[in-house]
């Protein structure tokens, strides 16, 4: 059958605020331009992000009710520590409240001034984490993961070469850990091959260092693999993540996205000294060690989460709807980020909007026109988000590519709302030329996308 179909029934509607495109327009002149400032109930299809946004199951809310709240000890938490451990095989589970807080207390053990942390690409709390201590975040992706129309199929890797020449140059000493980011967020949501884990660990081995994952999207990379990876498609996801969890040294995990939970997080440790450390750092700031900052009913959702996203039907729905919609917009004309990913459909912004240079920001632009045109939000992934200021000449260092994330929340649409999504991005691709370039009025010097303001140009 060509058809896709939801792989649940749906037994909990949230109405959709209707709004036209003059209100929306007012909107965006009161939120800067900046779609994160923009209410929640004033957007009609919210492709933001696909963190925290996940509808949950029967059984996800039936543990809720079931959660033991205790502070030390839970019956929660010891279900959500065996689920953790069969699946990663990982000895240490610490539970956070998110993955970022799972990130913080990593690079807190690890980082520092003169460390030098690479990664296939950094996703944007991880680099901001990495960079608080003092330390250096590297991208070291496959030069294949820069170019949208490259159709590799796992542009996510992390280039040995580039590693290895890493090593020597700024010395074993300096190299605290190597991060793979998977699937990979920044680069298009592309996965990293089981070969690539494997040759990186090699790596990490000859030169003693260890090796981490940035795990949050696991189960759609593990999928990924089943379908684009010779020798692999026998395997089902579980397996293939099991392996991938078992190459590493540790994880961070942001369960917001493949633990299909609204809240919550976890970091994994093999080494007793740091797993020790990192215990401790959770209890200043975090909560005790079985609960992590998160209710009870929290670890029985995030349980039954790990569980669920791992079911291959559910998988083979989530990588064939988020293609889907990429498909549909290459029908358009669009051009995206190919091959589509797991969990995310990336617009190549530069050449949707060739009429603006990147000092115009194109995807900031870009979002804006589709949620006055059609009221989607998305978030931009480029000069935002991840440019940067040359100190010796002030000017805009712009990342390898331009991009506007649509990240498509779990269980949560169907495909008629992502026919509207494909439809409403069409119509402002043949009006692109329209289009009007920004400008930051005011923003942070970190993470500086989520509260910036902007005007339009003239």
């Amino acid at each position: 059958m060509k058809t896709i179909i939801e792989p649940f029934r749906i037994k909990m509607v949230e109405p959709l605020k209707l709004t036209t495109v003059e209100q929306r327009q007012q909107i965006l002149k009161n939120a800067f331009y900046n779609p994160f400032l923009i209410p929640a109930e004033d957007v009609l299809i919210d492709l933001l992000t696909d963190s925290g946004t996940s509808a949950m199951s029967s059984e996800q809310w039936a543990g809720m009710i079931r959660g033991d709240e205790s502070y030390a000890g839970a019956k929660s938490w010891y279900r959500f520590e065996k689920v953790l451990k069969e699946l990663t095989g990982m000895p240490y589970v610490l539970p956070t409240h998110q993955g970022r807080a799972s990130e913080r207390i990593l690079f807190e053990l690890y980082g520092g001034p003169g460390k030098v942390i690479p990664n296939n690409n950094h996703f944007d709390t991880t680099r901001a984490n990495c960079e608080h201590t003092g330390a250096e975040a590297v991208d070291l992706v496959i030069e294949e993961g820069k170019q949208p129309q490259s159709k590799h199929p796992f542009k996510g890797n992390l280039d040995p070469e580039k590693l290895e020449q890493l090593i020597k140059r700024v010395g074993v000493e300096r190299v605290p850990l190597v991060m793979i980011t998977v699937t990979n967020n920044s680069g298009g949501g592309q996965p990293v091959s089981l070969e690539n884990i494997r040759t990186i660990r090699q790596i990490c081995d000859r030169y003693g260092i260890p090796l981490f994952l940035d795990a949050c999207r696991f189960a759609e990379n593990a999928y990924l693999i089943k379908l684009r990876e010779s020798g692999q498609s026998h395997r089902t996801a579980r397996e293939i993540a099991q392996e991938m969890f078992s190459l590493a040294d540790g994880a961070t995990i942001s369960a917001k996205k493949d633990g299909l939970v609204n809240i919550g997080g976890v970091l994994l440790l093999r080494d007793a000294q740091k797993a020790q450390a990192a215990g401790n750092l959770l209890i200043l700031t975090e909560g005790f060690v079985t609960y992590g900052g998160l209710a009870g009913r929290d670890l029985e959702a995030m349980a039954y989460g790990f569980q669920e996203v791992l079911d291959e039907g559910y998988l083979e729905y989530r990588i064939r709807s988020t293609a889907y919609l990429g498909e549909g917009l290459i029908r358009h004309g669009v051009r995206i980020v190919e091959p589509p990913g797991g969990h995310a459909i990336y617009i190549d912004a530069a050449h949707f909007c060739e009429h603006l240079t990147p000092d115009q920001f194109p995807g900031q632009a870009l979002l804006c026109e589709l949620y006055r045109h059609a009221g989607i939000r998305a978030v931009e992934i480029g000069s935002v988000m991840f440019g940067k200021i040359d100190p010796q000449t002030g000017r805009t260092i712009h990342p390898p590519m331009q991009l506007v994330r649509l990240a498509i929340p779990r269980r949560v649409y169907t495909q008629s709302h992502i026919d509207y999504v494909i439809e409403a991005i069409g119509e402002v691709f043949d009006n692109r030329q329209n289009i009007k370039g920004v400008r930051i009025v005011e923003a942070p010097t970190v993470l500086r996308h989520f509260t910036a303001k902007f005007a339009l140009l003239d």
